[in-house]
């Protein structure tokens, strides 16, 4: 039986109910995180905690609890559950009122939520146990503020499903200019020679922790990383194309559009940069 926080409550996650006219359900209005935890250990959770904030700031949101109270709150998560590779859901939204209005409310108490769900054991650079994407591609039709991480999904699901019924694990989109953004779920990164890309933040663009944590990590090991544009050529003519996430931490692309990425398999590049991901998700 999984457990769930709601409101101050730990209660069966079956048994969590929210009111019909609650903003999160109604609008969207609200902000989430999911945090890896690997045999007990959280994975750049200060990082997820400053997200919160920023996120929660962006829509007009105190954030209802401590950093420590969070902390607490999804050890004793991790605890119940007691799962040996979990993610942590956590969710706010602006709460409850009884009047249905596009405006904010004057009172509105937030709801919290948080609850915890089983993820495959991490990679720690082994090709043989990397799990690779084979992705599509599309136009980015998504609202202009992607840099907030709000429950408003819909745009990404969509995405996510010409994805998924062109045959593909993932669809990584493109702006007007014809310029890679990110995945309908993740970030990208893509290898030319000795170069490692990742496009560079903006609205358009979540924040990825996991990504932000890999930047700094090849960094801080001397390793060619650069933001910059990445158009549609440049994407295609790469040796290696990557997916991040908190789930996925980096995630091979194989094939792209049904054409395969290099040789079609995990490259020397992503097996290194896992292995450095691996070696510092718990410092950073």
């Amino acid at each position: 039986m999984t457990t769930a926080y709601l409101n101050g409550e730990f209660v069966p996650l079956e048994d969590a109910r929210i009111s019909p006219m609650d903003r999160g359900f109604l609008f969207g209005d609200g902000i989430y995180e999911v945090i890896p935890s690997y045999g007990g250990n959280m994975v750049g959770f200060a990082r997820h905690m400053q997200r919160l904030d920023q996120g929660l700031s962006a829509i007009q949101l105190d954030n209802p609890l401590s950093t420590e109270a969070w902390q607490s709150l999804l050890a004793s998560l991790i605890e119940k559950d007691q799962g040996e590779h979990l993610g942590l859901y956590l969710q706010v939204t602006r709460g409850t009122s009884l009047i249905r209005n596009h405006k904010f409310p004057s009172e509105c108490r937030q709801t919290v939520f948080a609850y915890p769900f089983e993820v495959n054991a991490p990679c720690n650079g082994n090709p043989a146990e990397a799990a690779c994407y084979r992705v599509a591609t599309a136009h980015d039709r998504r609202w202009r503020r992607c840099d907030i991480k709000s429950v408003a999904l819909l745009g990404n699901v969509l995405h996510m499903m010409e994805g998924v019924n062109a045959g593909a694990d993932e669809v990584l989109l493109f702006n007007e200019q014809d310029e890679l953004t990110e995945a309908a779920a993740c970030n990208v990164f893509v290898v030319e020679g000795s170069r490692i890309v990742t496009p560079p933040l903006d609205q358009a663009k979540l924040p990825g922790v996991t990504r932000n944590m890999l930047v700094d990590i090849l960094r801080n090991e001397r390793m060619p990383i650069y933001e910059e544009t990445v158009s549609r050529a440049k994407l295609l003519a790469a040796d290696e194309v990557w997916l991040t996430s908190s789930t996925k931490e980096i995630a091979p692309v194989i094939a792209i559009d049904d054409e395969p990425v290099g040789d079609g398999r995990p490259g020397a590049v992503w097996a290194q940069a896992q292995t450095l991901f691996a070696r510092h998700r718990f410092t950073l």
